[in-house]
């Protein structure tokens, strides 16, 4: 009952509760699409005899999101998040309905272009909007919050959009959530009016054509490891080029090489989104191929995933006094075991159910990590660099995540196949590992602060 008015008494209270109301249901409408699109994803490619451009709705919306991202990030520190926060809602709004109404891929590639601008602008206003609006004790509350909006989506999104998608068609997956985001918009409006921003001194900042750079780079390499050949292996290389290039500008000095402090907490969430979305890409291949599970069991262990992470989120909501340094590290350690354990599921004389095992470990790890990254941002970011350093954050954890599912289709071409992924997956699954060992040394040391 304490933990509970504790809650109410953060997310609530008549200053708050529009606040909360509104962030909340941003993240779930995005949680939403996320979940919906992948599911219905194979019939409108069909529908609109796209199956040659099958992977471009998603790379379309993460290259949409890296520009989007690190743009909003310098709007949110030279004006505050109040424009970003509603432009970002009305675009991906945009998004839903051209994407929608779609007749061609042009039309719907256009649509996921719109929703990725608006996901990754409005993703960076809401993390300020949290550091703006409640204090460093009760972050770890709105953290848990938005990690539990996540909850409902994964468990039921994917059933729901294969219904929609079955009886009323694919395009009511975009369509249905109109009304969301519209109602998302029009709360966001008021809370943004409200908004006070202080300026503080800029730094020059890099911009849209390193954003580009760093968006065309992560194509490049999507691109590359989807379709693997001869040219690929080109224009996959000058894509990684392009890529370090723009991420040295794009993200805090010393975060290549963990310098203690912010470059530590920015190269921690690059690190845990890489080793957790490599693991996540491939358990359901290896329990539908190693195992030989159906569809739906084969991709429910990541439910499991989602809830531990829901609950582990909220455990630490209630404890604000909690280390969040040890809390990070103790979470790379969680995550360490989950993909040593998807090492073991993905062969066959090791049993499946285990994933389940792993998931569950890993989900709390994540629950625990990344509220605490979160609040170590904000704790080390000055005011006028926090939207900068969230959109740095953002960055790395797309740009790993890609890089190590893109790895793993490498691995997928040069040592197995996707119908017997074992020896593939094994070495994947080491390579995890080992990036979250390297989050485990990394944040052992922090420089003393005041």
């Amino acid at each position: 009952m304490i933990v509970e008015a504790r809650a109410r008494g953060v997310l609530w209270t008549a200053e708050h509760r529009t606040t909360t109301v509104a962030s909340l249901l941003v993240v779930t409408l995005i949680a939403f699409e996320s979940m919906g699109v992948a599911t219905a994803m194979p019939t409108m490619v069909a529908d609109l005899a796209g199956q040659r451009l099958y992977s471009w709705p998603f790379t379309a919306f993460l290259v949409a999101s890296v520009v989007a991202t690190v743009l909003s990030g310098r709007v949110c520190d030279r004006r505050g998040p109040a424009v970003p926060m509603v432009a970002g809602p009305g675009l991906f709004l945009a998004g839903l309905v051209v994407a929608g109404t779609a007749t061609d891929m042009g039309f719907l590639l256009a649509g996921r272009v719109l929703q990725g601008l608006g996901s990754g602008t409005v993703l960076v206003a809401v993390s300020l909007l949290i550091a703006l609006v409640y204090t460093d004790r009760e972050r770890p509350v709105m953290y848990a919050a938005n990690a539990a909006a996540w909850v409902l989506p994964a468990v039921v999104g994917p059933t729901v959009a294969g219904l929609i998608t079955e009886h009323l068609g694919w395009r009511w997956v975009f369509l249905g959530l109109v009304p969301l985001a519209l109602a998302g918009l029009l709360m966001l409006i008021p809370v943004a009016r409200r908004l006070t921003h202080t300026a503080g001194a800029q730094q020059r900042r890099a911009g849209i054509v390193v954003a580009l750079a760093a968006a065309a780079g992560v194509a490049a390499l999507t691109w590359a490891a989807q379709h693997p050949s001869p040219a690929a292996l080109g224009y996959g290389a000058a894509g990684l080029l392009a890529l370090a290039v723009a991420v040295r500008r794009l993200v805090p000095p010393g975060t290549v090489t963990a310098r203690p402090g912010l470059p530590t907490v920015v190269a921690s969430r690059a690190l845990l989104g890489g080793a957790f979305a490599g693991m996540e890409a491939y358990l359901p291949l290896a329990m539908a191929t190693v195992h030989g599970y159906n569809p739906a069991l084969a991709g429910l262990p990541l439910t499991a995933s989602a809830l531990t992470w829901s609950a582990a989120s909220a455990v630490q909501g209630r404890h604000p006094g909690w280390s969040r340094e040890k809390l990070l590290r103790a979470g790379f350690g969680m995550v360490a075991v989950a993909v040593l354990l998807f090492g073991f599921v993905a062969q066959p004389w090791f049993p499946g159910w285990l994933a389940f095992a792993a998931c569950l470990v890993g989900g709390a790890g994540m629950g625990i990590a990344y509220p605490s990254i979160s609040l170590l941002l904000l704790r080390f970011s000055p005011e006028h660099e926090r939207g900068f350093n969230t959109s740095a954050m953002q960055l790395g954890d797309w740009v790993t995540s890609a890089l190590t599912v893109g790895f793993g289709g490498v691995l997928l071409g040069l040592l197995a196949s996707a119908a017997e992924p074992a020896p593939a997956l094994g070495v994947l699954a080491l390579t995890l590992a080992a990036l979250a060992v390297v989050g485990v040394v990394i944040t052992r040391r922090w420089p003393t602060r005041e």
